[in-house]
């Protein structure tokens, strides 16, 4: 702890130390649920943060019409599908019968898929062809299937963390999540895999592979939900994102992720890994679809006492010109793998008359202490009763073992860490947000993913290109609630490139 006492002191400190561990002792009488958080919420506005006002809205793109090609339904984009149920060229039971088959057939693959939900989509389907057909169309997602990664919980279905401890667990009860796209009428065909209990791309079923490359992981932690959207099993699926789980498997398995704003999204029957760093987004083709899906799992439930409700406002017209665009200059001067693919995209808005403006993000503290305090709280009850031995990677840099380091973190430590993320908000605010709305950075590497991770600033990641077969990805970061911003220069972004467009073949 890096405190050194007098004999004296030690004489004076142990009765008290003595009298803390018989109180520790009786908390530990009782286990704690995984769902019940702390009394206390992170909020991430700086002080003096204007935040977002006016209506909600949506406008998306308009799609021309045209006839449905069968050999294209995997790959179409959620504004197609949704053309094509309107259209009558396909029923929503046609359609989750359609991905189903693909998942039944590619998952023993991929291992992207744990739970099929297929009694329960079905059900889902035929509902939402019934209601269209008499006139009560609920939205864009209205009959469209999807996955829910699984630690969802999903109600008469299992919600198994990724992990042998509990890949038998059902909790009868929907997250809020899925209570929202249950009421756009979406329909629910898979609990995709993830590394277990949030961790990577290893879950008690095997490795998720990459649909690029099949001898390879799709990284974490919603690796299932990026691997099923990117071998086309399913038009878009829910991923979590505390530290890299949306943007990095977005990245290897080239998809589009939106990690939204910390607390606009409902956490609300997910798994808890840490109640002041989780995030709920949705994996996709498109920067757009990323939109509808937001547009329906944004705002308050009273459950989850962390969500601000704030307009969310998006128009696929918005003049891009009209937003003061940034770019970390320092991290894209350096040499790292997608430098090329990057720099074309700095060069395509550099054509298109936008004016990039050099930023510097500040200095990152040192915010370790919080994920590992709140992770090993969230899961104190396994460490304790030794069921950590159960899970599958057992190595030092892996939840069992930091579990166990993370029992030596001092509270006062923890306090620190957070008031050092304060001042990492203030900062932000004042020395990155006061002159830009928005900012590109690169998905590899560099420190804008822990810094902004940390201060809940949303993000959206999406494909530029690939090296040697495999995609490529750059990461657009907005300031707190301006979702809307970050995904209309993605759409911006999309609408003038082919890379999001790309997919695997296999196998």
């Amino acid at each position: 702890m890096g405190l050194h006492f007098s004999e004296q002191e030690i004489d004076s400190l142990l009765p008290g130390v003595s009298e803390l561990n018989k109180g520790f002792s009786k908390n530990r009488e009782k286990d704690i649920d995984n769902g019940v958080s702390p009394a206390f919420v992170f909020d991430p506005r700086p002080s003096g943060f204007e935040a977002p006002s006016g209506a909600s809205g949506l406008t998306p793109s308009m799609v021309k019409p045209f006839i449905i090609d069968k050999a294209k339904i995997p790959w179409y984009s959620i504004l197609e599908l949704a053309y094509l149920i309107k259209s009558k060229q396909i029923s929503s039971v046609e359609l989750t019968q359609y991905f189903i088959s693909r998942i039944k057939k590619y998952n023993s693959s991929l291992f992207c898929v744990i739970t099929l939900t297929e009694e329960l989509a079905l059900r889902q389907a035929k509902k939402a062809d019934e209601e269209i057909a008499a006139g009560n169309y609920r939205g864009l997602l209205h009959g469209i299937p999807y996955g829910a990664k699984d630690l969802l919980a999903t109600e008469g279905y299992k919600t198994t963390w990724g992990a042998t401890p509990y890949k038998d667990q059902v909790i009868n009860e929907n997250a809020t999540v899925i209570q929202k796209l249950n009421a756009a009428g979406a329909v629910l065909m898979a609990k995709t895999s993830m590394g277990a209990l949030a961790w990577g791309d290893v879950w008690f079923g095997g490795t998720t592979k990459n649909p690029w490359d099949i001898e390879s992981g799709s990284s974490g932690s919603s690796a299932g939900s990026a691997s099923a959207v990117s071998a086309g099993l399913m038009p878009f699926a829910i991923g979590t994102e505390t530290l890299g789980s949306i943007v990095s498997p977005s990245t290897v398995c080239g998809t589009t992720g939106l990690r939204p704003t910390f607390g606009r999204v409902s956490r609300h029957g997910a798994m808890a890994l840490s109640w002041t760093l989780d995030k709920i987004g949705p994996i996709s083709r498109t920067a757009e679809d990323c939109a509808l899906v937001f547009s329906v799992i944004q705002g308050k439930d009273n459950k989850d006492l962390s969500v601000q409700e704030f307009p969310f406002n998006y128009n696929a017209a918005l003049n891009i010109k009209s937003l003061k665009i940034g770019y970390l200059k320092s991290s894209f001067d350096r040499n790292y793998p997608f430098k090329k693919q990057d720099s074309l995209i700095l060069v395509l808005l550099k054509k298109e008359g936008i004016n990039l403006i050099p930023v510097e993000l500040p200095e990152l503290p040192y915010l370790t202490p919080i994920l590992s305090a709140e992770s090993a709280a969230a899961f104190d009850e396994l460490t304790r009763n030794n069921q950590d031995d159960l899970l599958v990677r057992q190595i030092k840099n892996a939840w069992p073992n930091k579990f166990r380091e993370s029992r030596f973190i001092p509270a006062v430590e923890y306090i620190q860490a957070n008031r050092k993320r304060k001042i990492l908000m203030e900062e932000m605010k004042e020395k990155v947000f006061s002159t830009i709305d928005l900012y590109l950075n690169p998905s590899w590497g560099g420190t804008s993913l822990t810094i902004t991770n940390y201060t809940g600033h949303p993000c959206i990641v999406i494909p530029n290109g690939f090296i040697n077969g495999k995609p490529t990805s750059i990461t657009i970061t907005g300031n707190l609630y301006q979702e809307a911003q970050v995904i209309a220069l993605a759409h911006f972004i999309q609408s003038r490139t082919e890379h999001h467009r790309q997919h695997p073949t296999f196998p």
